[in-house]
């Protein structure tokens, strides 16, 4: 009998955090560098400035201050970006960065 596999989220969401200014200069083109954040316009709504959409480079911890919407890490940020599962961005991050996807 064999089992599933677990996904490695954590480990995925390592890597990314360490790739992080690569992946969102990639995924928000329009921001920047502010300090320890990531600036940007969120892509997902009518945006008209920048402030309220920030992505901490050092923890991966990302919110938009208008909308209440947040995530702890990379790989939940690529799944509100691109409108993916969790597993689904999971996938999609490892494949990026050339990272196993299974425990």
């Amino acid at each position: 009998m064999t089992f599933p596999r677990s996904i490695a989220f954590s480990r995925i969401a390592i890597h990314a955090r360490a790739h992080a200014d690569t992946l969102l200069r990639r995924w928000l083109p329009d921001g920047r560098r502010e300090g320890h954040e990531w600036v940007a316009h969120n892509p997902t709504r009518q945006d008209r400035r920048r402030g309220s959409f920030k992505v901490n480079l050092n923890t991966g911890r990302w919110s938009d201050f208008s909308t209440g919407d947040a995530g702890g890490d990379l790989v939940s940020l690529a799944a509100y970006l691109f409108g993916l599962s969790q597993v689904e961005a999971a996938r999609k991050v490892a494949d990026m960065l050339g990272v196993d996807l299974f425990e």
